[in-house]
């Protein structure tokens, strides 16, 4: 696997309560189902009935997720009559699920072909 030289590396070396923090949120983004909801959200907000269509889990698990995600920080809420619309928090998040699938790419096309 091949890593270039990161364009916006951290300025300083990051303190435990960064790594601490860090590490969680890789953690929230090493599930499938929220990483796809994130992705979804990168684009466009959406409601529940949208994003499960979009990532094809059941209702009440992407409901959970988005819980998840929102108690962490990561989306916004916002009603819209009966109906709660998602969103990203902010740019960063953007572009760190967009370079997780980058590296995700890579690899990929990095993979001998098969017989």
């Amino acid at each position: 696997m091949h890593l270039s030289p990161a364009q916006d590396a951290h300025p300083r070396t990051p303190g435990e309560e960064q790594f601490a923090l860090a590490a969680e949120l890789l953690a929230l983004l090493g599930d499938r189902t929220r990483l796809t909801l994130l992705h979804a959200l990168s684009s466009e907000e959406a409601d529940v009935t949208t994003l499960t269509e979009v990532c094809g889990a059941a209702r009440p698990a992407v409901s959970q997720h988005l819980a998840r995600l929102r108690l962490a920080g990561l989306v916004d809420t916002r009603k819209e009559g009966r109906r709660v619309i998602y969103s990203l928090r902010d740019g960063h998040l953007r572009r760190l699920v967009d370079e997780a699938l980058n590296v995700a790419d890579h690899r990929l096309s990095d993979r001998p072909p098969h017989d």
